[in-house]
This record gives C-alpha cells, structure tokens and sequence, in this order.
C-alpha cells in the first residue's frame, strides 16, 4: 500500500536580506538592516515559544513578512511579494509578530527623559527655528469597512469610516515618543488626548522646571513659553498644577484641530 507523506510546506524569502542594498531594505521595510537584525534577535524566543505546531516558517521570514505588510498598508495577500505563503497562514503569522512586538514595545516607544529635552528641543529648533518644542502630537484614521451593527461609532469627524482615531506625537527626528490606539474613529482627538498619559506628563515636567510651549490663557490660539512658579505652599502648588494641566490640555486640542 502507497502512502502519501505530507510534508510541510517550506517558505522561503523571494527577497534574500543578505543581497538587497541598504536603500531597497528601507524602501520595502521602513527599517533599516540593523534595526531587522536587532527586531529578530529579540523576538525569535517569542516567535519559537508562540509555535505549538511546526509551520517550516522561519522567524525571519516571519518578521520580513509582517514588517512588507505593514509598510505596504495594504491587504494581507500583498505578502505575495515577499513569500509563497497564503493568507490564512500570513494572519496567523502577523497575530504572532504582532504580539511579540508588543511585549516590547516599552523599549522603543517611550517619551524622553527630562535630561534628554534640550537635545530634543534642539533639534526641533533647528528645523523650524521655533524654541522649546518637546513633541508634535496629531491624530489619524484608520479607515476600514464598518460592521453593519454600531456602525455609528466608527463614523469619524471626516464624514468616513475608521476602526480606530490614534494619537501620536514623534520627535524632530521622526521617532516616536507615545501612541494612545484605545478608541474607535468616532472619538474626537480632544477625548484621546484627556484620556492619554500626555496631561501627566506635562505636568511632571512643569515640577522639574522644564519650560514648553503651550496656548496663551487668553485662548486666541497665541503660544507662550510658561516658565514653572516657585512655591512654597504645597497646596497652592498643587492648584496652581491643576490649572497648568488644564490650560496644556486646552493647547493640544487646539494644536489637534489645527492639524487635522
């Protein structure tokens, strides 16, 4: 009797990383070729505990394919390019990647420290001559098909539907500090903003005496540098915080409305 073996089927990159030139890695990936090496280093543990079955998927192949499809931002059958893999095996692939990333995102995404910020300020100074910027916030859509129940709530502020509206804010040189990807397209970026960890940081810098640019209290839409006030009533420091809080808050919902 004739038995079929099944044999697991093999992927392999069409793109070989070790052959391609450092620009063509940018242009296909977003990332560079040693942002890739580091990326595959870290999540090849998560990537080999996360395999309960065998897929002859290797961990870099993997990674490639999801960073190709998140740079593309397009659907998953675009995986084509890079792999022979199908798109039922590629969604299970991108739940895996996507994961592993996430454990370490802390890593990567994380607002600067106090002692980092003339660095950061520099840099923003230096490309629109405008001092003490410490971050540019905005928000985006994610458009996509709605369900046909609660369709409402993914009906954005632009008249078209969104899973999700995130808040960003990167540095002058395009790194990203804080992403706050909690609420559907509905949400108006004021809310996102209220509801993020921006307010608290702002406020902590005001306690280390870090001046930032922030709407005028005449609320115009004018910009002032407010310089941290020395204290030494605790209480009223602590009001005076509350205020300074609220008036941060009042700039980024202008900022926001402006930019989108």
């Amino acid at each position: 009797m004739n038995r079929r073996w099944r044999h697991p089927p093999v992927y392999r990159l069409l793109l070989d990383l070790a052959t391609m030139e450092d620009r063509h890695i940018i242009l296909t990936y977003r990332l560079d070729r040693a942002t890739i090496t580091e990326l595959c280093v870290k999540l090849e543990p998560d990537l080999i505990s996360a395999i309960r079955q065998p897929t002859g998927i290797p961990p870099l192949v993997q990674i490639l394919s999801v960073l190709y499809f998140l740079a593309s931002g397009s659907f998953q059958v675009t995986v084509g390019l890079a792999t022979r893999m199908c798109q039922s095996m590629f969604s299970i692939v991108l739940t895996r990647v996507l994961s592993a990333l996430i454990k370490h995102i802390r890593s990567y995404i994380v607002f600067p420290l106090v002692e980092y910020l003339a660095t950061v300020k520099a840099d923003f100074y230096a490309m629109g001559h405008i001092p003490n910027i410490i971050g540019d916030i905005d928000g985006t859509y994610i458009a996509f098909a709605p369900p046909r129940r609660n369709e409402q709530v993914f009906r954005n502020g632009k008249s078209f539907h969104s899973s999700m509206n995130v808040q960003i804010v990167c540095l002058a040189d395009q790194y990203i500090s804080h992403v706050n990807a909690k609420y559907p397209g509905s949400v108006h970026d004021a809310y996102i903003l209220r509801n993020s960890s921006m307010p608290y940081v702002m406020a902590q810098l005001q306690r280390h005496r870090v001046p930032f640019l922030q709407e005028d209290e005449a609320g115009d839409g004018r910009v002032a540098v407010v310089d941290p006030v020395d204290s030494e009533d605790e209480e009223a420091e602590d009001e005076d915080e509350d205020n300074r809080t609220a008036i941060i808050q009042q700039y980024f919902q202008w900022h926001t409305s402006k930019t989108l």
